[in-house]
């Protein structure tokens, strides 16, 4: 058989891989046997461009039941007999093309990831970045994007509970769209991925197999796209009522002794579900491909094993149990078809009907090559980090101004035109939904809660990939301390452009190291995640995005609270600063620099052992019940979260301190390590007792009380005219033409 150049461009083999097939099979493979290594050795399977640095994250820790590469998501203790089995993954490509299926099947992809372990999805959270609203195929992605997350998670009856959507020009054309999902599973029935020995049967429910989805784990995940390509076959479609029955179906009968293990078909079809569940039984399976259902005529065996068509389950049956399955399927008007069988021998063997069309050992599929490529300093990075901040252009604005121009920017202002689209309060676990720091969700049965939040700074790694690397783990722990929650276990996405070029591999290499140091320094495993590279468009590649989902616990889900200032009189303290200083370095990346000069530069910096102090005092004050509200300061810095509290709580602020330097700085610029807090005047000496004795810093900024935003001589602002910036952000941006 010729294989062409064409054939292995579309399967992402280079030249090299090629040649190590050759002499790995010792003859030249199929057409077949060339898909399943073209899948299984992609990027999106195989991770062999960031494998190498994967294995410096941390992975356990004394709550660590499933870490990260083991199984399909992370399982993490939370006591009680119970597990949190969580993951985030991207879609992004299939997005870019299909906005609506491409977002929806995503949902649909690592919801089966979490209910394949055995457990009950409880939450979805999604981050997504997208090119600015003022291009009007930008805006198209955007609403086709959220109306996929919604369309798909709404049926689903999972509430989706938080996440963050930010814009930027270098995520035009090239969108991400990251959905994570969050499940509850008793800790000792956690499902395995396994063939389970030899002799067990290899039964599919679910969805019939079409050709949608070819190519779509080694072409679309793994290589840059142009626009002259025509790619639409290569997403798949979502059915997520099917879905719904999947799940319900797959949880009673992986509580039964029928079966030996489950798996999802997502990423390379039956190709990744067959062979990585032999891998992980250490033996080897037999497949007649001619027995999967098909929804098309003419399908290939290549078709079948490469399809990535949604809804379906791959469930391992122990070799007399197949009446009882049968029986529970059937119940849910489901109909399973045994396609195989799992073999001792360790090999893939394919047949159609009597016609054995592929026969490869199963560890040859899954033992892809690794890269470390050249790593260069991007050419521009030294210059735009030591860009003159003294000298920024002059704008005609005054303080107010600027204030509510910065609110009312799409990265800024509210996003409840978009999360009121989704079901958050289905299940009746939601404490805290979308819109806050972190999602708060109740464990039923127990008085434990968790904490949910995604979080990561494009902007911030594109100037420095290891302080961003440091920063976006950080934040997102951050994020879940200030509800009330300890950080336990991370997940992470990370979105960069091509490895192969050195400049690239530079930002993946030095963010995977930023993430790293932080996770260390704090405590908290990486248990799973996700991998997409090749995120460019036409050569140009997206700001390098490490987007991390973090889980806190909550011992006690009453004992958390919110950012929105709450009781007029309260003292308002900013923990984590000793004085309000303005300092023109912590304006570097910042969302006023974006906003108002229409510029990245800089370079952000953090203390990550201050960040430690600051995020276990938080804890410890919400825990001990001291706090009205607490309020990560982030993007936008100290004024826009004062602003954001003022707004949410329509409570006013009026400040009692002075600014010393840049008011600019002090009040826009991104100090990391920040959390503005309010509580009632007789319990601030308590505040400042832990704190001192916890060594971290803090300053009294004001108290609250009437209807104005007032730092003088800057902000003197009527709470309903920031609102009404805050409020219309998004909206306006969206209108306008």
């Amino acid at each position: 058989m010729s294989i062409t150049k064409q054939l292995l461009e579309s399967l992402a083999i280079s030249s090299d891989e090629y040649q190590a097939i050759l002499e790995l099979l010792g003859r030249v493979p199929n057409e077949l046997e060339l898909g399943l290594f073209g899948s299984l050795w992609s990027e999106h399977c195989g991770y062999k461009h960031s494998k190498p640095l994967l294995k410096l994250l941390p992975k356990d820790s004394s709550r660590t039941l499933v870490s990260s590469g083991e199984e399909n998501a992370g399982a993490v203790d939370i006591g009680d007999g119970l597990a949190i089995v969580f993951k985030i993954e991207s879609h992004n490509h299939p997005s870019a093309i299909e906005p609506y299926q491409g977002a929806a099947t995503g949902i649909g992809g690592i919801v089966r990831d979490i209910f394949a372990m055995g457990a009950r999805p409880i939450a979805l959270l999604n981050s997504l970045r997208f090119g600015p609203l003022t291009n009007s195929h930008n805006k198209y992605i955007f609403n086709g994007v959220v109306a996929g997350i919604s369309g798909y998670g709404n049926c689903l009856g999972i509430p989706n509970v938080g996440g963050e959507i930010s814009f930027s020009e270098s995520y035009t054309g090239n969108p991400l769209v990251n959905a994570m999902c969050v499940g509850l599973v008793e800790s000792d029935k956690i499902v395995k991925s396994t063939t389970g020995g030899s002799g067990n049967l290899l039964v599919l429910v679910g969805a019939e197999t079409g050709r949608d989805g070819i190519h779509g784990a080694s072409g679309l995940a793994s290589k840059s796209f142009e626009d002259d390509r025509e790619l639409r076959p290569t997403v798949q479609v979502g059915n997520p009522f099917l879905e719904k029955i999947l799940i319900e179906a797959c949880l009673e009968i992986v509580a039964t002794d029928h079966v030996a293990g489950l798996q999802d078909l997502g990423a390379a079809g039956l190709t990744s579900a067959s062979v990585e569940a032999a891998a992980n039984g250490n033996g080897g399976i037999v497949i007649d491909v001619s027995k999967v259902p098909r929804r098309e005529n003419g399908m290939s065996a290549y078709d079948v094993m490469l399809s990535e068509s949604q809804e379906r389950m791959l469930v391992i049956v122990k070799k007399d149990r197949m009446d009882q399955v049968n029986e529970i399927f059937g119940k849910w008007g489901l109909s399973t078809t045994v396609i195989g069988t799992s073999t001792s021998d360790g090999y893939a063997q394919l047949f159609e009907g009597d016609s054995l069309q592929a026969k490869i050992p199963v560890e040859i599929l899954t033992d892809p090559p690794q890269y470390i490529p050249d790593s260069k300093v991007p050419k521009n990075l030294l210059s735009v980090q030591s860009y003159d901040l003294t000298k920024l252009p002059v704008n005609n604005l005054n303080p107010e101004e600027l204030l509510l121009k910065v609110l009312k920017s799409p990265n800024i202002s509210s996003k409840e035109s978009v999360f009121q689209q989704y079901d958050h309060q289905v299940q009746t676990n939601t404490i805290t939904g979308p819109g806050s720091d972190a999602a708060v969700l109740r464990i039923k049965g127990t008085s434990k809660g968790i904490a949910l939040s995604t979080d990561g700074n494009g902007r911030y790694c594109s100037l420095d990939p290891l302080t961003g690397g440091m920063i976006a783990v950080a934040e997102a722990c951050r994020n879940v301390s200030v509800v009330g929650g300890t950080p336990i276990a991370l997940t992470d996405c990370l979105n960069f452009g091509n490895p192969e070029k050195p400049e690239i591999y530079y930002q993946m290499q030095n963010c995977i190291k930023g993430m790293v140091l932080a996770a260390n320094t704090l405590g908290v495993p990486f248990v799973s995640g996700n991998v997409s590279l090749y995120n460019e468009t036409r050569g140009e590649s997206i700001y390098p995005t490490p987007i991390i989902g973090a889980l806190g616990l909550l011992e006690n889900f009453n004992h958390s609270v919110t950012g929105s200032f709450k009781n007029p009189g309260d003292i308002v303290v900013l923990i984590g600063r000793n004085q309000i200083i303005g300092e023109l370095s912590s304006l570097g990346g910042s969302e006023y620099l974006e906003a108002i000069h229409g510029l990245n530069v800089g370079k952000p910096s953090i203390d990550l052992d201050l960040e430690k102090k600051v995020q276990k005092v938080c804890v410890q004050l919400i825990q001990s019940n001291l706090l009205s509200s607490a309020h990560d300061c982030s993007d936008g810095g100290l004024a826009v979260t004062l602003a954001e509290s003022c707004i949410s709580g329509n409570v006013g602020f009026q400040s009692t301190t002075n600014i010393i330097g840049s008011w600019e700085a002090a009040l826009f610029g991104e100090y990391q390590s920040s959390v503005v807090v309010s509580l009632p005047s007789k319990k601030l000496e308590q505040l400042e007792n832990i704190c001192r004795q916890k060594n971290v810093p803090l300053t009294n900024i004001g108290i609250l009380g009437g209807y104005t935003f007032n730092i003088k001589p800057y902000f003197d602002i009527e709470i309903a005219d920031m609102k009404s910036a805050w409020d219309m952000g998004l909206i306006n941006a969206l209108s306008s033409k």
